[in-house]
């Protein structure tokens, strides 16, 4: 916002108007010049400021460090020449302040963007010849209207039926994710993890003073050199096999660091063959479908049968369809709410002028070919705002503390894990809500529900049960149509990939 004061002094900022306190009285008032523009005018008197200038400039006349006069004793004719102005602005930048949020604040101002000064060459202040400052502040009123949203209103909710190819490659998925490894008699396959101790040669005699790895391990699928592979294929224990770990991997120094468990400097000198002498061979089992599997996935006694524990995880599943049918639902309640308030009223040029003069990027060109969206998006949140306060909708601090352990199962469960400690998910529920940004996100998410869930007990809602894979593409032709970004919360490989990815959940 610019400066209330002559260009060059200090800008005003204003951020909550439901905080800051006014006080000092002063004169202050709202010029309307319709139902959506107004003029709030400051009128500021000499004695409403004078004696906080005067103890500012005593404060700098005690810390002042001036040539020639001691601390605490210099003139208050200097102190006032060399920082008077600067002095009376940042006292009176403080009042106006002050004032205007106190203004806003009192008299229940619903104001959109922030205020902005006038600095037309009529309006501007001047300290060495006015004897009354009078500041004008252009504001943007919200807009007053009527919203009736009823049983005549039919909005599409989308209901998830779950593929069974897609249960299945769950199902699989946890038997892989839960399987352990087992020591095997028999030959070794490339899949194999095999473990013995690498020995350091020279020629076909043991390197004096080499390199011994005790516990080295490699699995023969990971060796690019295919003679040395097929060496490990079919090995057996107490087998030996002997290879250059460079030639075995292509000269990759990072696997080959990994082999002999160095660094990638220090294998950069070693070009010996290595004796593999094989100690055990271990191989993955996928765990089988039973009551220790079912209590890993779900949790303690949840499930006790197959039948049953497929229905949950079927369940589970079609649980992370949730947020994006809830997005598709109040998307359409959005278009509908917006072209309800087509004749509603805005300040559009103040609007304008505010999102250029609060951005340093966007030229008014920008903003003009922006602002339809923009103001559609201000319709919604005024809309939904009305609705919040018209039907008493509130969200406690409970209310977002349940949804953040939600988002934290959800995330987690896209990956397989669903049966998190709850100690782990309490804690990392815990290290969420530590950010301010992620608790008000959360607080706009769960006013967001609750207006869903007001939504659905008001108007007519038309369930409509579509495939995964149907709503996936209705979900991506949505994101392309409005510019956002595809969330496939369960698509055809999230089954597959759960085994391999663990990502950290973001809000």
């Amino acid at each position: 916002m610019h400066s209330y004061l002559k260009k060059g002094f200090n800008r005003l900022k204003l951020t909550d108007f439901h905080k800051k306190k006014s006080p000092i009285l002063m004169k202050s008032s709202l010029n309307k010049k319709d139902e959506v523009n107004g003029t709030i005018v400051i009128e500021l008197e000499k004695t409403d400021y004078q004696e906080k200038v005067d103890k500012s400039l005593n404060q700098f006349r005690q810390k002042a460090n001036i040539p020639g006069f001691r601390q605490g004793k210099v003139p208050k004719s200097i102190i006032q020449k060399m920082y008077g102005k600067a002095v009376l602005v940042d006292e009176v930048n403080k009042i106006v302040t002050e004032e205007l949020t106190g203004f806003i604040r009192d008299n229940k101002l619903k104001i959109l963007g922030e205020p902005i000064s006038d600095d037309s060459e009529e309006k501007r202040v001047d300290l060495d010849k006015d004897e009354i400052l009078t500041f004008y502040f252009d504001v943007a009123l919200t807009p007053e209207f009527d919203l009736q949203l009823d049983k005549n209103i039919e909005l599409t909710y989308y209901q998830v039926k779950l593929e069974e190819d897609l249960l299945e490659k769950q199902m699989d998925a946890y038997k892989q994710n839960y399987g352990t490894y087992a020591s095997i008699e028999g030959e070794a396959k490339d899949t194999d993890l095999i473990k013995g101790t690498l020995t350091e040669m020279d020629g076909e005699k043991e390197k004096e003073n080499g390199l011994v790895i005790e516990n080295a391990i490699l699995m023969p699928s990971y060796v690019k050199e295919e003679t040395v592979k097929n060496s490990f294929i079919g090995a057996k224990v107490g087998d030996q096999v002997v290879f250059n770990p460079k030639n075995a991997y292509d000269n990759n120094e990072a696997e080959v660091a990994s082999l002999l468990q160095t660094t990638k400097e220090q294998v950069k000198d070693i070009n010996a063959d290595f004796r593999f002498d094989i100690k055990e061979v271990t191989r993955y089992q996928e765990a089988e479908l039973n009551q220790e599997l079912f209590d890993r996935v779900l949790g303690e006694g949840v499930a006790s049968t197959e039948e049953a524990f497929r229905t949950k995880v079927s369940a589970e599943l079609g649980n992370q369809f949730k947020p994006n049918a809830d997005h598709l639902f109040i998307h359409e309640a959005r278009d509908i709410i917006v072209d309800k308030m087509k004749d509603v009223q805005f300040p559009d040029e103040f609007l304008k002028r505010w999102l250029l003069e609060s951005s340093d990027q966007k030229t008014s060109e920008q903003v003009e070919e922006d602002y339809p969206a923009i103001l559609e998006d201000l319709k919604f949140q005024i809309a939904k705002q009305k609705i919040v306060e018209e039907n008493g909708i509130k969200v406690e601090y409970e209310d977002i503390v349940t949804l953040a352990t939600e988002v934290a199962k959800a995330q987690f469960a896209q990956y397989g894990m669903t049966n998190l400690p709850a100690d782990v998910l309490q804690n990392y529920t815990k290290s969420m809500l530590e950010k301010e940004e992620t608790i008000r996100n959360l607080h706009d998410r769960a006013t967001e529900d609750k207006i869903i869930s007001w939504l659905k007990e008001n108007v007519t809602v038309i369930e409509k049960e579509v495939s995964s894979k149907d709503f996936n593409e209705i979900m991506h032709e949505h994101a392309h149509l409005h510019g956002e970004i595809a969330d496939d919360h369960v698509d055809d490989h999230a089954a597959e990939d759960s085994s391999e990815k663990v990502e950290t959940p973001t809000e």
